[in-house]
C-alpha cells in the first residue's frame, strides 16, 4: 500500500511540474505570437489588396490584423555584425496583449512622431552589445538589393539604412534575434512596395478558434495557408509532449513494480491463511469465491493506497502553488519557484493506470491462491 501510495503522489506531482513548465513556456510563446497567422502557400510574400483581406479586416471578430514583412538582414552596430531578421510592423502591432510584460529594457515604442524607432531582441543586444540609452549611436542595417547584378562596389548591391534601438525584449530563442520596425521603414530597406510576408491575427472575445480558422481557409482557397499557434511552432508542441509522456512512462514502470509487489504479499497471505482456507474449502467454498476473496484484498491495497497518495499529490502541488517552497536554485530565472499546473484530467490518468495495473496484478495472485486450494482442503 505505501508502494501504491508514493507511486501515485509521485505521478500527480511530477504531472503538475510538466504542466507548470508547459503553461510558462506557452505563457511566454503566446505573448508574442498571433492567434491565427495567414501566409502564403506558394513563394514568400503575397499581395493583400484584395477583397477576401479587405474583408478580413473590417471583420467584427477580429480584434487585431497586422501585416507583417520579414526578412533577414545584416545588422552593425560600431564593430559588431549580426545576422538577424528584420520584421516589419503595422501600426495595429501594438495592440497586441502582453508585449510590454516581454520588454525587458526600454519601451515597446516603434515611433516617435516621424521618427522610426526599433525594439531589438536580446540576443541581437548580447551579439552586438548594443547600448539603448545612447541615443547617438544607431544600427546600421544592410539587406540585398532585388535585381541588382554584381558591382565593382559592394556597397551599391545593398540597401543600408539605420534605426535608433529604443527597447529590449526577450520571449523565446526563434524570436530573440528579430529586430521589430515599423512597415513602412522595412518596405523602403527591402524594397517592397505592397506584399507582405504575413498577416497575424487576433480574434475578439468569445469567437470560437477552430471554427473561424476552418472557415478562413475556406474563404481564403488553397493559396493560403492559415496556422494557429499550435501549428506555427508545433516542434515546441511535439517537444512538450513528448516529455511528459516520457515521463509519465518512466514512474508508471515505477508503479507496476510497487503494485505487482502485491502478488508476493497475497502469496505470503495464502501460506499464512492455509488453516482459512482449508476451512472455507471444507465448508463448501468453490474455486471462485476463493479467488473473489484474494481478488477483492487486492484491489483494496491499491485502491487505498493510491486514492491517499493522489491526496497526498495535490495537497503538494496546491501547497507549492501558493507557497513556492521549492526554489529553482539559481537567480535571474522567469520563476523562482518550480510552477505548478493542477490539471484535473491527470488524476484520471493516474486513477486508469492504478485501476488496469492492479487488475492484472490482482487477478494473476487470486488465481496463484486457487490452485493451491484443492490441496489445502485435506490438510485438515
Amino acid at each position: 500500500m505505501l508502494g501504491v501510495f508514493v507511486g501515485s503522489a509521485a505521478l500527480i506531482i511530477i504531472l503538475s511540474v510538466f504542466n507548470g513548465f508547459e503553461t510558462l513556456i506557452l505563457s511566454m510563446y503566446n505573448k508574442f505570437t498571433p492567434e491565427l497567422r495567414i501566409e502564403t502557400a506558394f513563394g514568400k510574400t503575397f499581395d493583400i489588396n484584395t477583397d477576401a483581406f479587405t474583408n478580413l479586416r473590417k471583420d467584427k471578430n477580429v480584434a487585431s490584423f497586422a501585416e507583417i514583412l520579414q526578412e533577414k538582414a545584416l545588422l552593425r552596430y560600431g564593430d559588431s555584425q549580426f545576422i538577424g531578421t528584420i520584421k516589419g510592423v503595422s501600426d495595429n502591432y501594438a495592440n497586441y496583449k502582453n508585449l510590454d510584460s516581454t520588454v525587458l529594457q526600454g519601451s515597446f515604442t516603434l515611433k516617435n512622431g516621424k521618427e522610426n524607432l526599433a525594439v531589438i531582441g536580446s540576443a541581437v543586444q548580447n551579439y552586438l552589445s548594443i547600448n539603448i540609452n545612447d541615443e547617438f549611436r544607431n544600427i546600421e542595417i544592410y539587406s540585398p538589393k532585388k535585381g541588382v547584378e554584381s558591382s565593382l562596389n559592394p556597397a551599391e548591391e545593398f540597401s543600408i539604412q539605420s534605426i535608433h534601438p529604443v527597447g529590449v525584449f526577450g520571449a523565446q530563442q526563434q524570436f530573440d534575434d528579430l529586430v521589430i520596425v515599423p512597415l513602412k521603414f522595412a518596405r523602403s530597406l527591402l524594397n517592397e512596395e505592397k506584399q507582405v510576408s504575413f498577416v497575424e491575427l487576433n480574434l475578439a472575445e468569445g469567437v470560437d478558434l477552430v471554427d473561424f480558422q476552418t472557415q478562413l481557409k475556406k474563404d481564403l482557397g488553397k493559396a493560403f495557408i492559415v496556422k494557429n499557434r499550435s501549428q506555427q511552432n508545433e516542434l515546441l508542441y511535439k517537444i512538450l509532449n513528448s516529455e511528459k509522456w516520457a515521463i509519465f512512462l518512466i514512474l508508471t514502470f515505477v508503479l507496476i513494480i510497487a503494485i505487482f509487489n502485491i502478488i508476493g504479499s497475497l502469496t505470503m497471505l495464502v501460506i499464512d491463511k492455509k488453516k482459512d482456507i482449508a476451512i472455507l474449502s471444507s465448508l463448501g467454498a468453490d474455486r471462485s469465491l476463493i479467488r473473489n476473496i484474494f481478488f477483492s484484498e487486492g484491489m483494496m491495497i491499491s485502491l487505498i493506497g493510491c486514492v491517499f497518495g493522489m491526496l497526498a499529490g495535490f495537497i503538494f502541488c496546491i501547497a507549492q502553488q501558493q507557497l513556492g517552497f521549492i526554489k529553482m536554485g539559481a537567480e535571474n530565472l522567469i520563476t523562482n519557484a518550480y510552477p505548478i499546473t493542477i490539471q484535473w484530467t491527470d488524476s484520471f490518468l493516474v486513477f486508469s493506470t492504478v485501476i488496469v495495473i492492479s487488475v492484472m496484478a490482482s487477478f494473476i495472485a487470486s488465481h496463484l491462491s486457487v490452485k493451491q486450494a484443492q490441496d489445502l482442503k485435506g490438510s485438515l
